[in-house]
């Protein structure tokens, strides 16, 4: 049986700062102009299978315990989990690489720890934090941390495994219900052990040795992947689209559309990445959610957007600010959701606020002269 999904996540919503961390309006702030979505909660949970992994382009496959309801992958992750617990209470599971150490593990602990309203801990602490456990026959890093829904304030935990392969960090996670995620701890252990990973030339060909995945700035001071000079870029699979004068398009690697690079003053970048999924990629709460984490800001659970008028319909889009995830610098999002037929397309400006600034204009119309 299919059911729709989307995981509870804190409601911690600043409306009266709309205009300011969170831009959700071409022009001014006017409520008229904002939609507001109320997150449905799931009718049922599904049944257990065994089966590799559902995107075919993902280099791991898995055993998926009782109970989890395998989603559309999204545009970063490769899997995609829903569990329904006592009271439709809900759980979350994602699987998403990143390439290199992506940032260590202190960063992503207290990220963590920061989404459950725990404070910070120091690196000489982490140790005593972590539970061994193996991930495809490898030891790996166990994190759970129980805390509160920063909006609700009803109890919320995160269950979180780290692992290296093959020169890409690996994050297990799953995120909701204090009370799902510590019945399903068993499950998850499990189902860590039961993945199993392509051969090191299928990682190649995922994450490439500069590419980031979908939507990623530069991680540690790493270079915008960049396509070798006369080196054609494919038309392949693309729509038709007027991409605005300045924007470089390079080499997106496998999950991506289409990438272009912007360049700003002092050697400051944003990057617009093109991506796509099969239905609506996981839903509007979870992408939205996604990328407010990616600058530092907690999820919620009432996601507003400006309508945006493309080709065939209506999109949503959003803006926010905040701090990014890997690099520490402040950061914008401009990102856009587009239904058609049976896919979501996903367009997201995201980098030095300046030129997400300059160029936010530009990526709208950018969006709305895509003829599919």
């Amino acid at each position: 049986m299919k059911s729709k999904f989307y995981a509870q996540f804190p409601a911690a919503l600043l409306r009266g700062a709309a205009c300011g961390l969170m831009t959700v309006a071409l022009t001014g702030c006017g409520r008229d102009e904002i939609k507001v979505y109320k997150i449905a909660k799931a009718d049922a949970a599904a049944a257990a299978t065994e089966a590799p992994a559902a995107n075919p382009a993902a280099p791991l496959t898995w055993t998926t315990p009782a109970g989890w309801e395998q989603k559309s992958p999204g545009e970063m992750r490769v899997a995609s989990f829903g569990i329904v617990g006592a009271n439709g209470k809900l759980a979350d599971v994602s699987v998403i690489p990143l390439p290199g150490g992506a940032g260590g593990d202190l960063p992503n602990v207290n990220r963590w720890r920061g989404q459950v309203g725990l404070a910070p801990v120091a690196e000489a602490e982490l140790p005593a934090l972590a539970q061994a456990v193996e991930i495809a026959g490898q030891p790996a890093k166990l994190y759970q941390f129980d805390g509160q829904n920063p909006g609700s304030g009803e109890p919320m935990s995160v269950l979180s495994a780290v692992a290296l392969h093959n020169g890409t960090t690996w994050f297990f996670k799953m995120t909701g219900d204090v009370g799902v995620v510590t019945k399903q701890r068993t499950a998850f252990i499990e189902f860590l052990k039961s993945v199993k990973f392509a051969q090191p030339s299928t990682m190649s060909e995922l994450t490439g040795a500069a590419s980031l995945p979908p939507s990623h700035p530069p991680i540690g001071g790493s270079a915008m992947p960049e396509t070798p000079t006369g080196t054609a870029i494919s038309s392949e699979g693309k729509p038709d689209w007027q991409v605005p004068a300045g924007w470089r398009e390079v080499g997106g690697g496998q999950f991506l559309i289409a990438k272009f690079l912007l360049a700003g003053d002092g050697g400051a970048q944003a990057a617009v990445n093109v991506s796509r999924s099969a239905g609506d990629g996981g839903g509007l709460a979870a992408n939205v959610n996604r990328w407010r984490g990616q600058l530092g800001l907690p999820a919620i659970s009432e996601i507003l957007t400006t309508p945006l008028e493309v080709a065939g319909g209506k999109a949503d889009l959003v803006d926010f600010a905040g701090t990014d995830a890997r690099s520490g610098q402040p950061a914008r999002l401009v990102g856009a959701l587009v239904p058609q037929g049976d896919q979501t397309w996903f367009y997201k400006l995201m980098g030095d606020e300046k030129i997400v600034e300059a160029q936010k204009s530009a990526f709208v119309k950018f969006v709305q002269s895509v003829k599919y």
